[in-house]
């Protein structure tokens, strides 16, 4: 799962390390940064993640009803994919 933090490293590339709320340089030198467009980012690639594992999902169970209509048995659609 995609946190805050990753958010506010991936927008701020010079931060390497957050305490609290206070982000850090590597050499402790305290660095601002902008808290609403990493929470932006944050919702954008949660929603990009739940569509990923949606589709993985649907693609899934699009490939076993191929199968099943090959004439494959529910069994051995198990045995390809376990």
């Amino acid at each position: 799962m995609i946190t805050l933090h990753d958010e506010i490293f991936a927008l701020n590339p010079s931060i390497v390390v957050i305490r609290g709320d206070v982000a850090y340089d590597a050499n402790e030198q305290e660095i601002a940064y902008d808290k609403d467009a990493a929470q932006a980012k944050l919702v954008e690639m949660q929603a990009a993640e739940v569509a990923a594992q949606e589709a993985a999902v649907a693609d899934k169970q699009s490939a076993l009803a191929k199968l099943v209509k090959l004439g494959l048995t529910e069994d051995e659609v198990k045995a390809l994919i376990a």
